[in-house]
């Protein structure tokens, strides 16, 4: 986390996280520039990656490949191909922009 933070030091970044016991754990320390927004238990339809893996699926899904070595190549292709249009369609939930708006962050 302290390398994404780094990267983006000027930023302030929202990352949601399931409710996975390591990302609750005492000696995690969570850079100033990180706030974490814990997901619902058992909720994988409210994570945002899950919308993108739904996209991405579309255009693979009547992909022929020789063999699988050529998938990550495909799949990297089409995470490139994806404005930051797209990607904040697909990620925006309502649930996260109005938290942040909550929080006087947005």
């Amino acid at each position: 986390m302290n390398k994404f933070a780094a990267c983006y030091p000027n930023s302030l970044s929202v990352l949601q996280v399931d409710n996975g016991l390591f990302h609750k754990a005492k000696p995690l320390q969570i850079p100033e520039n990180i706030i974490l927004l814990f997901q619902l238990a058992h909720s994988l339809e409210l994570n945002p990656i899950e919308r993108v893996w739904e996209h991405l699926k579309q255009d693979l899904k009547w992909e022929l490949f020789d063999n699988l070595e050529h998938l990550p190549t495909k799949v990297a292709q089409l995470l490139a191909e994806l404005t930051p249009k797209i990607a904040a369609s697909l990620t925006g939930y309502d649930f996260i922009l109005n938290a942040l708006f909550v929080a006087n962050i947005f």
